[in-house]
């Protein structure tokens, strides 16, 4: 591929990144200028008659390593702002998600580096002692578990929509 080429390349990979008000946002639809997904939970809200509206999350992924996952997730506003909805039960996993070492091994382990050995060869992330207590937050957490073999570790597939979701979230 010729220099004007991958210059094109990426102008065009920016621009899709940039979206279409050139802001970097990436709250933009799938599509430019197309909602679906917006249009389609403002329509079920209606028929449901959620006055305060709800929230919906979904994705369809293929990861790394070839695994597929499709997940969808909706709730309605007045259920998550309720009195009684105790948002404290969030904190172990927010608190999982909240060290760049765990984020990391996420990111890696969804790319297909699966055991704690696989893991401990990566620059920067610490003994195997301190890789073993991030996996050990992460599982308690949910965000991970051990596969059908012992020390191999896996992001459930409840779990990997979630996940990028969260990241999507947390970006400026």
């Amino acid at each position: 591929m010729g220099l004007e080429d991958r210059l094109t390349a990426l102008e065009r990979r920016i621009a899709a990144l940039e979206g279409p008000q050139g802001d970097g946002s990436v709250g933009r639809a799938v599509r430019e200028g197309d909602f679906w997904a917006l249009e389609g939970l403002k329509g079920q809200l209606a028929e449901a008659g959620a006055a305060d509206g709800g929230v919906l999350f979904t994705g369809a992924v293929r990861l790394p390593t070839g695994e597929q996952y499709e997940w969808q997730y909706g709730a309605l506003t007045d259920q998550l702002m309720a009195v009684d909805a105790d948002w404290s039960d969030a904190a172990e996993s927010f608190a999982a998600l909240g060290h760049p070492v765990r984020l990391r091994l996420l990111r890696e382990i969804l790319g297909g580096r699966r055991t704690a050995a696989e893991l401990a060869e990566l620059e920067g992330i610490g003994t195997s002692g301190q890789i073993y207590h991030h996996l050990r937050q992460l599982t308690a957490a949910g965000w991970v578990h051990t596969g059908g073999r012992r020390g191999r570790y896996e992001v459930p597939g409840n779990r990997a929509v979630p996940l990028l979701v969260a990241l999507m979230a947390a970006r400026p």
